[in-house]
């Protein structure tokens, strides 16, 4: 067995405090500060380990969460936004769905300031830009161009997000934010329709740092494909069950793209040659050697992510050791500066059972049952794609996830799903589907409004 990362317990009073501030309580707490960072950080780093003593001589398992927490406290005011509106204009949209996407829009203009810079991308057969980016200064002017969209023909979905991205390409500037918004209600009808070749764009564009919030509305789109495109580029998947919805669900996603504080965010964990992760919750993982990068979504002030990581740990021998070196990275909107924060993961080993099988941390606890949670609502909707669940057993299924998330405190989720039984009550199948995956996508990202 490797002695090298072995750390003297006499040197080190709480082994799970090595890099702990100033006034906590709880022992299995950590709370790391980015290195050389002013004093009030954008973001913050907490650890809480399940249990801090495991079991040597045997193979053990243990969870441990980290939590990324937006304080606010960040100087320099906003980074203004590079944003591009995809807009969707094919024949379906005729009416109140366009009527109120042009009002949303126009809501959207009145918000930026004269620092933002807007593009706008309309798509039917023809895809077209209806403004290049330009600095926000004749708002009246937008809005009027705005206003004057007509409806046209099919449905052209990766020529029209493949032209916006190309905006925000253009419209680019060091300390800007860039952001794409797909407002659309149906399945692709003209170019590219393939599910593989949209969804991969969007991948596109989140190695870019440009996630891609996508608001679907009406019966008719394809939730799995507008989700799609939001979970692989690291935005968000909003359904809109009625038009006059539009401008509210925009105002709060703009919002939260003006209060944006930690961009890119992901956790390195170099891990010790004898500890194996079993899985992950909250964040997309990937392993490679010894090192494992967990890539999570933007975070905006007030908000926190919350990944969660299960370890497994053969027949390791008493002592205190480190499993692994946490590295946090993200990069700061206002400065464009790449900031860091560091931990170490301590465990004790330990051959007394009674003291390796206290009780599991609440918060850890807690998390793993949301985790839980999200895996079940998964199941729930496959099952009902598939027809392997009838309306009866996937109520009963929806209630139990839907108990669970109250009970940990996600009400949001708990909310949509509380919605989409009422769906299911009143057998609109296509709602219910519609409303769970954004549900689904919520709790596979993670976050976690305050």
């Amino acid at each position: 067995m490797e002695q090298t990362q072995r750390i003297d317990p006499n040197q080190i009073p709480d082994p799970n405090r090595t890099q702990a501030m100033p006034g906590g309580t709880d022992p299995n707490r950590t709370q790391a500060m980015p290195v050389g960072a002013p004093t009030g950080p954008p973001l913050t780093l907490q650890i809480t380990q399940g249990r801090s003593v495991t079991l040597a001589h045997g193979v053990s398992r243990e969870r441990v969460l980290f939590e990324l927490i937006a304080t606010g406290a960040m100087t320099g005011g906003r980074a203004p936004l590079n944003l591009c509106l995809v807009i969707d204009k094919s024949g379906s949209m005729e009416g109140e769905p366009l009527e109120y996407v042009k009002r949303a829009c126009a809501y959207v203009v009145d918000l930026l300031t004269d620092r933002d810079v807007l593009s706008i991308v309309t798509f039917e057969e023809i895809v077209e830009v209806l403004m290049p980016p330009r600095r926000v200064l004749n708002k009246e002017l937008i809005k009027q161009n705005i206003q004057r969209l007509q409806v046209g023909n099919t449905t052209n979905l990766y020529d029209g997000l493949s032209l916006g991205l190309q905006q925000l390409a253009a419209g680019k500037q060091p300390g800007y934010l860039d952001r794409l918004v797909l407002f659309s209600d149906g399945e692709p009808t003209a170019g590219i329709k393939d599910f593989s070749a949209i969804t991969q764009l969007a991948g596109g564009a989140k190695e870019r740092s440009i996630p891609i919030n996508a608001l679907g509305f009406g019966p008719d789109y394809n939730e799995e494909l507008i989700a799609g495109i939001a979970r692989r580029s690291g935005g968000k998947y909003h359904y809109i069950d009625r038009p006059e919805r539009i401008p509210e669900v925009f105002r709060d996603d703009l919002e939260k793209m003006m209060n944006v504080v930690a961009r890119s965010p992901r956790l390195e964990l170099q891990l010790a040659r004898w500890v194996q992760i079993r899985q992950a919750f909250g964040a997309e993982m990937n392993l490679a050697s010894r090192t494992a990068t967990l890539s999570m979504v933007d975070l905006e002030r007030g908000a926190r992510l919350t990944p969660l990581i299960e370890f497994d740990f053969p027949n390791h021998p008493a002592g205190s050791y480190r499993a692994a070196k946490a590295k946090l990275a993200y990069v700061n909107p206002v400065t464009e500066a790449e900031e860091t924060i560091t931990a170490d993961l301590i465990f004790e080993f330990t051959t007394d059972a009674a003291k390796a099988s206290l009780p599991e941390d609440a918060r850890v606890a807690g998390e793993a049952q949301v985790a839980i949670a999200s895996r079940a609502l998964e199941k729930t909707i496959m099952g009902m794609k598939t027809h392997q669940l009838n309306p009866t057993m996937a109520l009963h299924e929806l209630q139990k996830t839907q108990q669970i998330l109250l009970q940990q405190g996600r009400t949001a989720e708990a909310s949509e799903i509380g919605k989409a039984i009422g769906d299911l009550q009143r057998q609109d199948m296509s709602s219910v589907e519609k409303t769970l995956i954004g549900a689904a996508l919520d709790l596979e990202q993670g976050k976690k409004q305050e």
